[in-house]
């Protein structure tokens, strides 16, 4: 099968699209002909080496958690999914003709593999964060970065929970936030005065890494009220940095019910094959996404 692998710490060039063994289901696995993986900013924080509090990476190594795909083989004590079912879930080495997934669930109607891929991963981070950083219904949340996939989850996950959502996020982004039920204003030089002007902030998130971390604690009145994604230094101030998964089979249960019910959906910006999976994390990077990249297999 052809999938996309690193054998060396380093840029968007280390990726390479190689011929490797196919793996297989082991118990308690599913294995998936993929049809689409969602590309996430851990994928690239991982091929830089950065050290995230997960295990350690082996290298040579795949690349990607999320994907969506028909299943090919069930493994030993596996119930509930058969051979032919399509599925989104997490998993390992994604970026990949066939994958191993660890967690799954059936793809809710009217879902299609590119956006079903874009979920998983980005979920369960948001269910993780909003829960970790205490917001209560009637509270008022301030999300920094606020537009791209995580955020997008975030934003309708809140306002399905009764909590007020103040968003950041470039000009051309403004809108987008407003559909999704936040007060929306724009990052930049005067934004904490701006956020100010809006209300008060019982509790904040950081997911762009933009170092805003000192300005949210001060919007907030304490560290402890601001949970960051993006930037490894926020324990500096105090602030807890969120990088290690929760339960995703908790959180695709979420996802799907939050999908039937209309409350969720994270469009696909832009779509991109195995070939361009360098182009994906370069622009995964740079950030100003609006919903997800995906890679379509």
């Amino acid at each position: 099968m052809k999938k996309v692998s690193f054998a060396e710490f380093g840029g968007p060039d280390v990726l390479q699209l190689i011929d490797a063994e196919e793996p297989h289901a082991g118990p308690g696995q599913v294995r998936i002909a993929v049809r689409a993986a969602g590309v996430n900013p851990v994928d690239w924080r991982v091929r830089e080496g950065q050290v995230l509090g997960a295990h350690p990476t082996r290298l040579p190594s795949g690349v990607g958690l999320d994907a969506s795909g028909v299943v090919d083989e069930v493994g030993e004590g596996v119930e509930g999914v058969e051979v032919g079912d399509r599925v989104f879930g997490e998993g390992a080495s994604t970026y990949a003709e066939f994958a191993v997934l660890s967690a799954w669930a059936l793809i809710p109607e009217g879902l299609t593999f590119e956006e079903a891929a874009g979920y998983p991963s980005v979920v369960e981070t948001a269910l993780r964060i909003i829960r970790e950083v205490g917001v209560r219904p009637g509270q008022t949340l301030l999300v920094s970065g606020a537009s791209g996939g995580v955020g997008s989850a975030v934003l309708q996950i809140a306002r399905d929970r009764n909590v007020t959502v103040i968003g950041t996020a470039g000009a051309a982004n403004q809108d987008y936030l407003r559909s999704l039920g936040a007060v929306a204003t724009t990052y930049g030089e005067g934004w904490v005065e701006r956020v100010r002007q809006l209300g008060r902030v019982d509790a904040a998130l950081d997911l762009a890494g933009s170092d805003v971390i000192r300005e949210l604690v001060e919007l907030t009145g304490d560290p402890h009220k601001v949970i960051s994604i993006a930037d490894l230094d926020a324990p500096k101030l105090g602030v807890r940095f969120s990088g290690v998964a929760g339960s995703v089979p908790d959180a695709l249960t979420e996802a799907v019910d939050l999908i039937t019910r209309g409350k969720l959906h994270i469009p696909v910006e832009k779509s991109y094959t195995l070939t361009e999976a360098a182009a994906a994390h370069a622009d995964s990077h740079a950030g100003h996404t609006r919903g997800r990249r995906v890679i379509v297999v």
